[in-house]
């Protein structure tokens, strides 16, 4: 049965202080609100508390970040410890060197690390490293990927029909008001999964451009598979023409215990990491080609390009993400693997139930659901008409009526305390969400014959 789990008083309370001093009563512009967010007062395992007392199964894990969940023991166990050490040293830690030798022991493309604060930052260093070593200044992105906030890969990532340009030659489009015209000169967009677009469009910027950036499932790009063959012209077109090859797994890293690249036969130059590596601290990380990383090299003077940061490499984000990456073992990624493919098939067995005009995505430990028949091939398809966007609020409303947070638009993580029973009553909710809105589903399938 149902249970009213729509946003508490104290929630309601808490956002009229927090409207009297954040812009928009926030302090990130991704939390979501309907209207108001909900404030999380803890979280155990696979769950989360709000301030109201009212639990749910958590499908955002901090944006696919806990991988092990909320207050995953080893991790407390290892923080505690190292905060009465002390938190942050200007001097080097011996944690720094245990992570980076577990991450250049695991990620294939991997021979040297850099750790910073954030994905963004992880991604902004690897552009800037490509940058550095070849002398290049352009880089080449995919439409509608998510790479942080760093104003070149922000290019095209909210694209929109009216702007998006022709489908054989994408326009890069600014992501906010005032973005400097020539930011947008120095990116080349191009759509996911288009072998011969990719082809044509790397063959014509071949001599400016310093990175391709790719991530290999891109989550906002809709969590679409890579086709092989894409796969393939990214690596064929960047070796012939000496361009560099970014996989940014900040996210898809969690894909495998290899990474993305390695499940998708990618070999990259670098690898931006982040999310599942800080154990639910902040953290990123550039690795890749020895050679490549040596861009990072001060020991004898001034390097081709410096990198610091006062928390980069802090011992409480090392400790913690040694605690958690060590946990995250050949055990933990078929449970993962078991448990994803699990949810996908329930959801999709439940889709063919009630024929719904809707399919579901994703790999290992990550799902969406879109409102559409057949599985998209790239961001231009996933874009939603508005009888598709009520759809999809309205099952995230669902969700949270029976207990579960599910990111709105965006990928659903799956965690390791989580278990088949977890996963059923996922896969049950969906279902009961199926049952009672047949009439957004009709809508759906209105708007699509008159379109």
């Amino acid at each position: 049965m149902a249970v009213d789990m729509r946003v508490g008083q104290k929630s309601k309370d808490n956002f009229d202080r927090a409207s009297l001093v954040f812009p928009d009563g926030t302090s990130r512009v991704t939390i979501e609100r309907d209207p108001t967010p909900l404030y999380i007062d803890r979280g155990i395992g696979s769950y989360l508390f709000d301030v109201d007392g009212r639990r749910f199964v958590d499908l955002n894990c901090n944006f696919t970040t806990l991988i092990h969940g909320h207050a995953f023991a080893p991790v407390v166990e290892a923080l505690t410890r190292q905060i009465q050490r002390g938190s942050c040293f200007a001097n080097p830690t011996e944690s720094e060197i245990e992570l980076a030798e577990l991450l250049c022991g695991r990620i294939p493309a991997i021979e040297r690390v850099r750790f910073v604060n954030t994905g963004t930052e992880a991604v902004l260093f690897a552009i800037k490293a490509a940058r550095a070593f070849t002398g290049r200044s352009k880089i080449a992105k995919l439409e509608g990927a998510y790479h942080g906030a760093y104003d070149w890969v922000e290019v095209s990532q909210a694209a929109t029909p009216d702007n998006w340009g022709d489908p054989m030659e994408p326009k890069s489009t600014a992501f906010y008001r005032g973005m400097p015209a020539s930011v947008l000169d120095e990116v080349v967009v191009l759509r996911f999964n288009d072998v011969e677009g990719l082809r044509r469009v790397m063959s014509l910027h071949a001599a400016d451009l310093a990175a391709i950036i790719v991530d290999p499932m891109p989550s906002r790009g809709g969590l679409i598979a890579p086709k092989p063959e894409f796969i393939a012209a990214v690596q064929e077109a960047a070796r012939a023409n000496g361009i560099l090859v970014i996989s940014d797994e900040v996210l898809n890293l969690r894909q495998s215990f290899h990474g993305a690249s390695a499940r998708y036969g990618l070999v990259p130059d670098l690898v931006t990491m982040g999310k599942i590596i800080g154990g639910g601290l902040p953290i990123g990380a550039v690795g890749g080609r020895e050679d490549v990383m040596k861009v990072f090299d001060g020991s004898a003077g001034r390097p081709l390009l410096p990198q610091g940061g006062t928390f980069s490499a802090n011992p409480l984000s090392m400790t913690a993400g040694l605690a958690a990456m060590r946990h995250l073992d050949h055990v933990a990624f078929a449970h993962l693997e078991t448990l994803g493919d699990f949810v996908r098939d329930g959801i999709g067995r439940a889709i063919s139930i009630w024929d719904a005009p809707l399919c579901v995505t994703g790999a290992a430990s990550l799902f969406r659901l879109h409102p559409r028949a057949q599985a998209p091939n790239d961001y231009r398809d996933i874009y939603p008409t508005a009888a598709g966007a009520t759809l999809m609020k309205q099952l995230t409303r669902f969700f949270a009526d029976n207990g579960i947070i599910l990111p709105y638009g965006a990928s659903a993580a799956l965690s390791t305390p989580m278990t088949r029973a977890d996963g059923q009553f996922i896969v049950d909710a969906f279902a009961g969400f199926l049952d009672r809105h047949q009439n957004l589903l009709d809508a759906i399938e209105a708007s699509k014959r008159s379109s």
